[in-house]
């Protein structure tokens, strides 16, 4: 067995083994246990009780957090030529079309989101498999492919996320950094649980939120108690 270090030992002896905490408890507590030098995300992790092998318990959604995610996104919007100066005005990083389709296509994808419009769609779609299982496809339910390419843009700078749930029935999601004020993570996470909740399939029977777990990266995660959280 590995032995345990002095950080290890520390963060144990501060978590209560099978304790579900309060929201703003394990906030503050993930701070405490977070070593890292770097300034950490947060992360949600919600298992629910669905299906997603079923098409109508897919759980799929966006949120703009209140106090942003603390991570500036980049943008590439694949639009026509006439909504590039859009675009470009509202913030994108990238614009264009057909020389960004091509550039994904021969494997770059150093970016966050990805914004068309509908009329761009049938080219778009050509790269679901280099797209999709990165989580960058754009979706008419995300607000990602739309008309008003401006106000995409700049939903998605001031700390608009998507959240999917995945093949086992997770949602996980980071929604701040460890720097944050306790009270700013605290109401940036309740805003993606009620969007969640919001989400629930009408065909799902049962308990709907059956656990939540925050952690930060690389800290052990600290098991929420769901009656604690105002849903």
């Amino acid at each position: 067995m590995a032995k345990l270090t002095k950080k290890r030992k520390e963060v144990l002896a501060k978590v209560e083994k099978d304790k579900a905490y309060s929201l703003a408890e394990a906030v503050a507590l993930v701070k405490e246990i977070t070593t890292t030098k770097f300034d950490s995300s947060v992360d949600l992790d919600v298992r629910l009780g669905v299906d997603p092998r079923k098409a109508n318990q897919m759980v799929r959604g966006s949120v703009t957090l209140p106090h942003g995610t603390g991570k500036t996104k980049k943008v590439l919007v694949l639009c026509t030529p006439d909504k590039e100066e859009e675009a470009k005005q509202a913030g994108a990083d990238y614009v264009g079309l057909d020389d960004y389709i091509e550039r994904i296509k021969g494997g770059w994808t150093d970016i966050d989101v990805v914004i068309t419009m509908p009329s761009v769609m049938p080219k778009v779609g050509a790269l679901g498999r280099i797209l999709g299982p990165r989580g960058l496809m754009p979706n008419p339910k995300t607000g990602t492919v739309t008309m008003d390419i401006a106000r995409a843009v700049n939903e998605v700078k001031a700390g608009k996320i998507d959240f999917k749930v995945d093949k086992y029935g997770i949602i996980h999601t980071s929604f701040g950094k460890v720097s944050f004020e306790d009270n700013k993570l605290v109401e940036n996470a309740n805003e993606i649980l009620h969007s969640i909740v919001k989400l629930k399939p009408t065909s799902a029977k049962g308990t709907y939120v059956k656990s939540v777990f925050l952690s930060s990266t690389m800290s052990m995660g600290l098991r929420i108690d769901t009656k604690s959280i105002t849903l």
